[in-house]
């Protein structure tokens, strides 16, 4: 083989890798967004079951009193739901809502953890 044959093909086979490299990136976004929404349907299922296993005419009928400490506690939940979805890697400010964090935390997050520690 000559030099322009070698270099012909080695151009071919840089061109093919980089074909490759894109669909491989391609691949890892959808990897990722089927990930979020898997996060997502299994946190909405697990609701769902919560809110299925309580039914409302199970429930004894509340004072008001008892109203407002519930309705505490469940601005107390939610809350909680919002910083265990951000400790397992999911963005709950209004920018990113839902999605994955890359690495590191997201200033954005964090302010919005604050403000609502402060209401709470």
């Amino acid at each position: 083989m000559d030099k322009q044959a070698i270099l012909k093909q080695v151009t071919q086979v840089e061109e093919q890798i980089g074909e490759l490299y894109k669909e491989l990136g391609g691949l890892k976004e959808q990897i990722v967004e089927l990930m979020e929404e898997n996060t997502r349907l299994v946190l909405e299922n697990q609701r769902l079951r919560e809110a299925q296993e309580r039914k409302p005419s199970d429930m004894p009928v509340r004072d008001l009193q008892d109203k407002e400490d519930s309705e505490e506690m469940e601005e107390r939940e939610g809350y909680n739901n919002l910083a265990q979805l951000y400790e397992e890697g999911f963005h709950i400010c209004n920018v990113h809502y839902g999605r994955l964090r890359g690495e590191g935390d997201c200033l954005f997050c964090l302010a919005f953890l604050n403000k609502s520690t402060k209401e709470v």
